[in-house]
C-alpha cells in the first residue's frame, strides 16, 4: 500500500471511512466551484469517483491519495495524480491535482501535500514530467502551482464547459525537491 507522510499529512490510499467526509467535501459549493462545471456532488457521485482514482492507481500505479491529518486523523479531501481524460491535448500528460475541505483552506495543507506528490511523481514513480491544469482566475492553485516551481506553459478551453485554463508544467530537470 502506498502511503506518503509529510510534517502534518498522511497521504494514502482510499477506505470506507473516506466515503462520508469526502462527500461533505464534494458537496460544498465553494469547494467545487472551481472543478468540472461547478456542480456539487452527492454521496453516490462521490463513491463513484473514488472508485475511477482506485482504479487508476490499479491501472496507471498512481492516483489521488486521501489526505489525512497526522495529528486528528480527520480527512482533508484528496491530492494525487491522474490523467486529465476531459482535456484532448493533454491526455498522453499527468497532472497533478489537489481538493480539500474548506475548514482546511489557508494553512498550507494543500502544497504541502503537492509537494509530496510531485517528488513521488518525479523521484518514486520516475515521470519525466508533470503538468497542472486550473481553472483561470482560480488565484489559491495558481499560488500551489508557484511554490511547487511550476512554469506557465499555455492557455486552454475546457472543452465541454468553455471556461479557460491555465497549463503549468514542471520537467525533472527543473525540480528542486
Amino acid at each position: 500500500m502506498t502511503e506518503i507522510r509529510t510534517p502534518r499529512l498522511i497521504l494514502r490510499r482510499w477506505t470506507d471511512d473516506d466515503l462520508a467526509p469526502m462527500a461533505d467535501i464534494n458537496a460544498d459549493p465553494l469547494v467545487m466551484r472551481w472543478i468540472g462545471d461547478g456542480s456539487t456532488l452527492d454521496l453516490d457521485r462521490t463513491a463513484e469517483e473514488i472508485e475511477r482514482w482506485e482504479e487508476e492507481w490499479d491501472d496507471e500505479g498512481f492516483g489521488l491519495f486521501a489526505v489525512e491529518l497526522l495529528a486528528s486523523g480527520e480527512l482533508a479531501g484528496c491530492a494525487g495524480l491522474s490523467v486529465p481524460e476531459f482535456l484532448p491535448e493533454a491526455r498522453h500528460e499527468i497532472a497533478i491535482s489537489w481538493r480539500l475541505g474548506r475548514q482546511y483552506w489557508g494553512q498550507g495543507y494543500a502544497s504541502e501535500a503537492a509537494q509530496a506528490v510531485l517528488e513521488f511523481a518525479l523521484q518514486d514513480r520516475g515521470l519525466d514530467r508533470v503538468i497542472a491544469i486550473n481553472r483561470l482566475g482560480h488565484e489559491s492553485s495558481q499560488n500551489v502551482v508557484r511554490k511547487l516551481g511550476m512554469a506557465f506553459e499555455r492557455e486552454a478551453t475546457h472543452p465541454e464547459y468553455g471556461h479557460a485554463l491555465t497549463v503549468h508544467s514542471i520537467d525533472l530537470t527543473e525540480y528542486q525537491g
